[in-house]
Order: structure tokens, then C-alpha cells, then sequence
């Protein structure tokens, strides 16, 4: 079996049509389509329905992606376990926005250093979604949060780096109790339902703090462009510095608040598990420089 039909299947899964998939893999939308139907041939069974331009998959082409998946994994790691001397394949990496500017950069660079023939492709997205994409084998590991809730045994996790929280405020309220800022200001919230949203706001139930809410988003990078508006005070992890501005201070936070933690996660059981381990490698290494050259 050609093993690229698979590969357009999983595409075709993946971002959810044929000119979706077309654009991926750098292809016309005849070729995928044509692919398919080759594929369909070769199994015998149809995998593709249509609903006027809409495309769906069949359950039979279901019940094999997860199989496609792990032929097309072991057929990818064949280059690293026949190359001892020297890692080559590609990895598969989930990363937040904050650790995408300030942290991948530094980590792909002593990446490239040792192991040049390792290709990264990176995508975006939340912790809370990157344990399932791991779990599953749509990403072989991801820079993810710590979670709220114990992960699956069948996870690798390894801790990078923490990140406590603080309070950020214009200049003007230099001096001024945070708490009394948190009550009297309005208060610019990191979105609740983001794992980083739900540590900060079981900081301000602990400390019986009713902020008057005047925004919400999930972006670190305008939560602090908004306090430098002046617009609100907010509570927010330490990487907020990565756009620190004159006009902004930083405040500890009266009580003790568990840091957001990163670190990577991957599947134990992952056939890129030395790439994994390469990568890991990587990022504990450039985050060892970091801390030195801060020092």
C-alpha cells in the first residue's frame, strides 16, 4: 500500500475537508480527492461521504485512523532507529502563545545545534486541549500548563519552569496595597476557564476579593497593553515582562498563590520517543542558560 494515501486520509480527518487537506499537503483538491478514491479501491470500502460540498468521513474510515496513525508513526521512526549515531524524523509540538515567543526560540536553537537533522513542527493551542491531542497521537508531546486534574498514567510530564503570579498596574498606583487595588479598580480578568483563569481566581476567593470585573480575555499580551491603558489592574503570570513597559509595575501578591507551572508532556509509549527525549533535553538546557544569563 502506498503509505502517502494515508497520510491524505489523515489530512482529510484532520482539517476537516479535501481543500483543507489540499492546502496541507501542498496539492490541487483533484489529487486528494483522486487519492481517496484509491484508497477506497484498495480497502474496498467507501471513506469519504458527500453532503452537497460538504465531506464527511465514513465510519470505516474512522475505524482505521487511529491504525493509519501509528503505520505511518512507525514508518517515520524507522530513520531514527536505523540512524543510532544521528537523530533525524520529525516531532510533532503542541506550545501555548506565551511559550511559543518567549521560550520555543531559544530551545529550537539548541535543538539545531545537536541534533540538526531533526525536523519540529510546531502548533498552537491550550494546555487544557493538548493532553487529549497527545493521548490520542495527534501530537507527539506539547508544552503544556500543569494540570487541575491528575493526567493519565500513560503520559510522560517533566516540569520546565514556573511562572508565579503577580499584579501589573499602571506607574500611578505605585505603593498602593494590592489588595486594595483588587478592590477598588477595575479589575481586568484572565479568562476564567483557562487553567492559569481558575488559579487566579481561586486566589481571590481565598482572599474573599470581589473585583470589579471590566474585561476578560485569554491573552497575557493584551491584558498588559490594556494596564498600560490604564484601563485596569490585573493578576497575571511573570512572563507578562516579555512586554514589559515603563508606565507598568509589578506587584507579589500578598498571600501565597501556586505558580503556573509548564512543563512537557508526551506519550510513554510514543514511537518519536527519542526525538521526545532529544527535544526535552533541549528545552532544559536552554531554560539553564536563561537562568544564567538572568542571574
Amino acid at each position: 500500500m502506498n503509505t502517502r494515501l494515508l497520510h491524505t486520509l489523515l489530512a482529510v480527518h484532520q482539517h476537516g475537508s479535501m481543500a483543507g487537506a489540499a492546502r496541507r499537503l501542498n496539492l490541487t483538491h483533484g489529487a486528494v480527492a483522486q487519492q481517496i478514491r484509491a484508497l477506497e479501491n484498495e480497502l474496498g470500502v467507501s471513506l469519504v461521504r458527500r453532503a452537497g460540498k460538504v465531506v464527511h468521513l465514513t465510519q470505516a474510515a474512522h475505524r482505521i485512523l487511529d491504525t493509519s496513525q501509528r503505520i505511518l508513526d512507525d514508518i517515520d521512526a524507522l530513520a531514527a532507529l536505523a540512524n543510532t549515531n544521528e537523530l533525524r524524523g520529525e516531532l510533532r509540538l503542541g506550545s501555548g502563545n506565551t511559550a511559543l515567543v518567549g521560550k520555543i526560540p531559544n530551545i529550537l536553537e539548541v535543538l539545531a545545534a545537536q541534533y540538526p537533522e531533526i525536523h519540529v513542527s510546531v502548533v498552537s493551542g491550550q494546555s487544557s486541549d493538548f493532553h487529549t491531542q497527545v493521548e490520542r497521537g495527534a501530537l507527539d508531546a506539547a508544552i503544556a500548563m500543569q494540570p487541575m486534574f491528575t493526567p493519565s498514567k500513560g503520559l510522560g510530564w517533566h516540569l520546565l519552569w514556573e511562572e508565579p503570579f503577580v499584579l501589573i498596574a499602571s506607574r500611578q498606583h505605585e505603593g498602593v496595597d494590592p489588595h486594595l487595588l483588587l478592590e477598588r479598580v477595575p479589575f481586568i480578568r484572565y479568562h476564567r476557564d483557562s487553567w492559569a483563569g481558575q488559579q487566579i481566581d481561586a486566589y481571590l476567593r481565598q482572599n474573599n476579593l470581589r473585583p470589579r470585573e471590566r474585561f476578560e480575555l485569554a491573552s497575557t499580551e493584551t491584558i498588559t497593553r490594556l494596564v498600560h491603558k490604564n484601563l485596569g489592574v490585573a493578576i497575571v503570570p511573570t512572563a507578562w515582562n516579555q512586554w514589559q513597559s515603563g508606565s507598568i509595575i509589578s506587584m507579589p501578591l500578598k498571600t501565597p498563590c501556586k505558580p503556573r507551572c509548564f512543563g512537557l508532556i508526551w506519550l510513554r509509549s510514543s514511537p518519536r520517543l527519542q526525538l521526545i527525549e532529544a527535544f526535552l533535553k533541549a528545552a532544559v538546557m536552554a531554560h539553564r542558560a536563561e537562568e544564567t544569563a538572568n542571574a
